[in-house]
This record gives C-alpha cells, structure tokens and sequence, in this order.
C-alpha cells in the first residue's frame, strides 16, 4: 500500500512559482455530456467531465475505488470551484469486497480552537468572509481513505488535479453561468476576483479554457509532500497569513491538530436491503434510516408515487425525521446522540403510529417545546464502483457555493463557511426554519453538523446502488428519493434519478416539491389536508450507480439537474 510521502518535488513547482490568476485562452468546442453507461468494470459518476475521466483511469490502472475517489476529488477541486475542494471536507462512504467490510470515512471541518457562541451568534446562515472558516477536512479525509484502502501511489492520484489546473480545462455552460454570477458579488472580495475572473473583464463563456496556476502549485506540493504539506507545511502558512489578514481565526496549530476519522456506517434495512449511510456528525444516515423505517410500516407498492395519500406519507415522515434531527444529532464527542433509539423499528413504529392518514401534522405543535418566539446548498457528489466490486459514494462541500469566497492568496483554493452550519443563535427555533438546539452550538474543536447522505445499498451481500447529492438539507430527502423509486417504485436508476423530488425539514412547515412530482389533482387534495406546498422546487445532483444484482452489470447515470458525466471502463 502506498501512502503520502513527506519528499517535496521541485521540478513542477519551480514552473510555477510566478503569481498569476487565472488564465483564459480560446473558447473551443466540448463534446456533449455523456449520462449514461453500463458497463462490467468500473464506472464512475460525478459533475465534471473531467474528473470523471481522471477516476476511471486510475480504475483502469488497477486502481481501488478509493484510489479513483481520491483522483476524482482532487480533479473537482479544479473543475466544480462551488463545491469540489481542498478546503472544504465530507464523508467517503467504502465497501470493500475483499475486506466485506463497511466504513465512513469522515472528514468533517472542525471549529477553530478560538471560535466561541458569543463570536458566533452575531453571524446568520449567509454569512461568508475569513471568520466563516472552519479548519478544512478534505485532504486529510482523502489521505486516511487512500491509507486504508489505496493501492496506487498517492502522487499519482493528485497528478492529474495538477495538470488540470496547470494547462486548464474547456469549461461549460452551467460553469460560465454560475462564474459569472458569483464574480458579481466579488466586491468585498478581491482575491476572488482576481483569481476567477477572465484578464479581460468579459464574462466566460462555455468553451473557454480556464488555467489556474497558483492552484497548481498548491496541489503540486499536495502531490508531492502528502497532507503534512497541508496541515504542517508551506500551505498551511499561507491559510494561517489569509486568516490573520483578514480576522479569521484558523491557526496553526488547529491545522495541525486536525484529524479525520474512520467511523462505523450508520446501518439499516429496508424491505430486505440493507442501507449504509454516515453517521454524526453527519445527521443523514439516522435520519435516512428513520423515514425508511417509517415508511417500511406502510405499503407503498399499491400507491402511485405521486397520490395524494403516498406523498402525504412521505412528507410525514419526513418532517418527523427532521424534528429529531434539529432535537438530538450533533458531533458525538460533543453530544449524546441517541442513534439505536432513533434508527429503531420499534421507534418507527411510535412514529408511523401517530400519523393521521387523512391530515397533516403542524410542525410547530410536534416541536413546541424547542420553538423560541443551514447547511448550504453547494455541496457536490461522486460515484464508483470497481471492476473488484467496491464501492464508494463520496460527497463534500465548501458549505455555500464558493464558501466563504476567500481565496487564500498565493494559494489559488477557496476556504469554506461551514461554521455557518452550526446553530449560531442559542435557544432560537422558530417557524422560519432557523435551530438553537444544544446539540450544534459553537464549541472549540466540534464538528458542525451535516445533511450529507453518501449512502450504499446492499442485497444479499452484494452492492446494488451507490448514490447521494448536493442540496443542504435536502439531501438526506433526495436520497431518500432515490432510494425508494428504486426498491418500491421499480424504477431504473435513469428514471429514479430523473424523477421529479420532494423535501420537508419540519421548519419552515412548507413541502418543496420539484415541478411534475404531483399533478393539479394531487396537489389540491393535499392541501385540502392541511399541507403547505411549494411546487417551484429544485432540489439536489445525485450521480448514481446501480448494479443489476442478476447480471452484475453496473449502470451509470449522471443526474441532469445541473451538469453531469458518466464514465465507464
């Protein structure tokens, strides 16, 4: 097994020591995004073109899944700027044939060793800048997961990122438009600017290659120096400089000190599938696990999936799941999380039991003992599954799309602003969806708590669906989704993830649904029972992978929502 290695390399370095922002050249033409595949090996399922090429080539190399979700997530720091990232963090979710075993490999970010509730509470869910930052978990995530399970060489799997950044990438549409829209915003953040921006001031346009030379640098020495380059080395001098320019509060010694953790699966079963998802500090897996467990207690085949009666069923479930998600779930070393209760089926059963079939439950009579008077939406995930059968369903965010929009300068990376996940104003729960429960308060150290929802589906032994999403809080409901239009529903993984989605978090009382997931019938009759709907909803990218458990064929398929490439060996 290879692990990082502590030897610096000079030969790329020394190329590109000069300090330039990002560099344009001429817009060419990229070919069309390719959704689907199957195939008998390996395939891999992410936002980008690109980084969907870099993983299936390290699995044609022989490469573990691992391997390739490493490769790949390096690659998305380069090509998906609003999420992909190496100053972010996430959850790696591995099944490991040889080893039958399960992991989550949890790099969740950390609060720095300063931060405070007083600093805190007067920052709200938007807020971004330096003190917004929370200590990155991404690369010492991606180093443990190639530790446990890597068989290719560590510098090989950042080598490709390099080159990415270094001789840059055609980029498309969905990325001209969401550029564009961010450097508007840029004022208060001129790094930004200067590193994203074209020299020209015009705005990109799909076709448009964009290089990015100091990044380059930085995952050079990544590649070359392992995580201690990170955490230890010449990087994290220069978040440490970013930090005391600009009023953040990362120091040294919190890079130093960061750990991620191998930690066991959150697990259940639903109609004869087991289902593995992360558990705190991520509040997916348990929550997940409870609506499943809900549901399970109903008999959803012999409803149509967009009656009135089988959506009321879903939004039930769902909002009692969230209410025990803003009562219970924070970091575990912060906070006694009572998961066997709530990922029980006797639990499930006191909660299927209490739903009235015929009327909506109002969230604030269900929480009234926390109401006083999020996570944010640009996260991103990736698929793979080898040609060996591994597996893994990757997501990680920045928080908001860009983070923080700090750049650490010379540095090319953005920091996230995930403490804005932590329940920021104490004792405050009210009706518009803000939480002051105990259980996510700032503390020194604490891992703020997550929707992420990178899950694996298992019959019988063998992997069928690999799969999770961006989207905030309504990630856990988008996999949910996926989930059930494929084990109740009989879709295809195409159909399950084309189909149109619903969310409820409890606070705010109000269903989301995507347009088409109810018709105008539909829609009446549950309002009719009390529901509040939303039906100009978009909600998540879940990239997913089903494998047929008759033939073993894998089948790919990028979700479309916003911009997708599958690939396969």
């Amino acid at each position: 097994m290879n692990r990082p290695t502590a030897r610096l390399s000079s030969c790329l370095v020394a190329c590109l020591l000069i300090w330039t922002p990002a560099v344009v050249v001429a817009a060419a033409d990229k070919p069309a995004a390719q959704h689907d595949v199957t195939s008998s090996r390996g395939v891999v399922v992410s936002v980008s073109r690109e980084a969907s090429e870099v993983g299936i080539e390290v699995l044609r190399r022989g490469g573990h899944a691992v391997d390739a979700a490493v490769a790949t997530a390096f690659a998305l720091a380069v090509t998906h700027p609003a999420a992909g990232n190496i100053g972010g963090g996430g959850f790696m979710m591995v099944h490991d044939t040889s080893r039958c075993t399960t992991v989550c490999v949890e790099y969740r970010e950390t609060a720095p060793s300063a931060a405070t509730k007083e600093i805190y509470s007067k920052l709200n869910g938007t807020s971004r800048g330096h003190l917004s930052a929370g200590v990155p978990g991404t690369v010492r995530g991606l180093a443990l997961g190639h530790e446990q399970f890597g068989r290719c060489c560590w510098r090989d799997l950042v080598e490709p990122a390099v080159k990415l950044a270094a001789n840059g990438f055609s980029i498309d549409e969905p990325l001209a438009k969401s550029l564009n829209g961010w450097i508007k915003r840029l004022d208060p953040y001129p790094e930004a600017r200067r590193v994203y921006s074209k020299p020209d001031g015009s705005p990109w346009q799909a076709g448009d290659r964009l290089v990015q030379p100091e990044l380059a640098k930085t995952l050079q020495l990544i590649a070359d120096g392992g995580p201690n380059a990170f955490y230890c080395g010449p990087i994290a001098d220069q978040i440490v400089a970013e930090m005391q320019a600009g009023g953040g509060l990362i120091s040294k010694a919190d890079l130093a000190c960061y750990r991620a953790n191998v930690r066991r699966p959150i697990h259940g079963t639903y109609r004869g599938y087991d289902v593995f998802a992360p558990p705190p500090p991520s509040s997916g897996g348990i929550a997940l696990v409870q609506m499943l467990n809900i549901l399970e207690q109903f008999d959803l085949a012999t409803l149509k999936r967009d009656s009135a009666e089988g959506t009321h069923l879903f939004i039930e479930s769902m909002r009692r799941a969230y209410f025990d998600r803003a009562r219970y779930i924070g970091d575990p070393a912060f906070t006694d999380v009572p998961v066997e209760r709530l990922t029980s089926k006797s639990y499930a059963r006191e909660l299927a039991a209490g739903i009235d079939r015929q009327r909506a439950t109002r969230s604030d009579e269900l929480g009234r003992e926390l109401l006083t008077a999020t996570e944010g939406p640009s996260t991103t995930h990736f698929s793979v599954v080898d040609a060996d059968g591994n597996a893994v369903a990757n997501t990680y965010t920045l928080q908001d799309s860009y983070g923080s929009h700090v750049v650490v300068r010379g540095a090319g990376f953005l920091l996230n602003n995930e403490m804005t996940d932590f329940n920021l104003q104490p004792g405050v729960t009210d009706r518009d969806g803000r939480i002051g429960t105990a259980a996510n308060l700032v503390e020194p150290g604490k891992r703020m708590l997550s929707s992420q929802t990178p899950t694996l589906v298992m019959k019988d032994g063998r992997m069928v669906l690999v799969t999770g999403t961006p989207g905030g809080r309504t990630i856990i409901n988008t996999v949910l989704n996926v989930v059930t239009n494929v084990i109740d529903f009989g879709m295809t993984v195409r159909q399950a993830v084309d189909a149109p989605r619903l969310h409820h978090q409890w606070l705010p009382d109000v269903a989301k649904l995507e347009p088409g997931r109810v018709s105008s019938d539909t829609h009446r009759e549950l309002e009719s029972r009390g529901h509040k709907l939303d039906d100009k909803h978009k909600q998540g990218d879940a990239h997913s992978i089903w494998i047929d458990p008759a033939t073993g064929l894998r089948h790919g398929a990028a979700d479309k929502r916003i911009s997708g490439h599958a690939v396969a060996e």
